[in-house]
């Protein structure tokens, strides 16, 4: 299933990334302290029982520190264990996509004259939050139905789409909003004018959530 193959994907990229801002969250939170004491790598290291090469990895955000280690480090660095974690606390995403450079997506329906670009994504929140430019500049005999988990919002750009929710049809037009459950059978049912072109935003509940 592409869906569920892009879904997973998007959830192992998620998860990667934020086990590596935390790691880089984590190393420049014991740098500063550590300069703050006015202490090499080398003093912090003997202080901590850590190498020398161990301490530059972390401090370098390279690798995921124990519990042991952190609290080792707060130990000879004389701050609580949590001060290491303030500065992942206080990130915010953020995503920048420039005019056409949206991320190509596979989905059931894409192809020639069909394409889906996914704008952004969430990460480590409780919910994700999926983004897509829909653009159809090509006319085709059948449209793909989709169901998925969540609520989705489909914003109108360009052109003009018959768009089916359930057992009801919505005539769309620039500027017109469908706000929708996403469980019940819902897709283009006829295109009236080319090219179209809308955002759909679908948020679901995560599943690592």
């Amino acid at each position: 299933m592409p869906d569920h193959d892009n879904q997973q994907a998007r959830d192992d990229t998620t998860q990667q990334h934020s086990v590596e801002a935390l790691e880089i969250a984590i190393g420049k939170q014991v740098r500063t302290s550590r300069k703050r004491l006015n202490l090499t790598v080398a003093a912090l290291a003997k202080q901590a029982q850590l190498s020398t090469g161990m301490l530059s990895k972390i401090e370098n955000g390279q690798t995921s520190p124990s519990l042991a280690t952190l609290t080792s480090l707060a130990n000879a660095l004389q701050v609580p264990v949590t001060s290491f974690f303030r500065g992942y606390e206080e990130q915010r995403d953020v995503t920048y996509i420039k005019a056409g450079e949206g991320l190509p997506i596979e989905r059931r329906g894409s192809g020639a004259g069909h394409q889906y670009q996914l704008l952004g994504h969430t990460i480590g929140k409780p919910y994700n939050i999926e983004p897509y430019l829909i653009t159809i500049d090509d006319q085709s005999e059948v449209f793909p139905v989709f169901q998925h988990a969540g609520t989705e919002l489909i914003y109108m750009l360009e052109g003009r789409v018959i768009y089916r929710h359930a057992n009801k049809t919505y005539t769309l037009g620039p500027g017109d909003t469908l706000f929708f459950d996403a469980e019940a059978s819902h897709g283009p049912d006829e295109i009236q004018k080319l090219p179209c072109r809308y955002l759909s935003i679908i948020i679901s509940e995560s599943s690592a959530g």
